[in-house]
């Protein structure tokens, strides 16, 4: 059995455009997007969206574990 992450992102281009795409993995077969932003003229701009997005995320779900105990 593999250790990975539970959530994480990833970048797609289209079209000239960026979209970043926060993921969750429901099962080891199954990911599950559970935030997107598209239209970043950059890859950086969509990176740097994302990272800040995830970080707010992580915050979140942490506290709501917090609260369960």
């Amino acid at each position: 059995m593999t250790t990975g992450k539970k959530y994480d992102y990833r970048i797609i281009e289209s079209a000239g455009t960026w979209r970043a795409e926060l993921t969750r993995r429901a099962t080891a077969r199954k990911t599950v997007v559970s935030k997107a932003q598209g239209g970043f003229a950059t890859e950086a701009d969509a990176t740097a969206w994302a990272e800040t997005e995830l970080k707010a995320l992580l915050a979140n779900v942490h506290a709501r574990q917090q609260a369960k105990k």
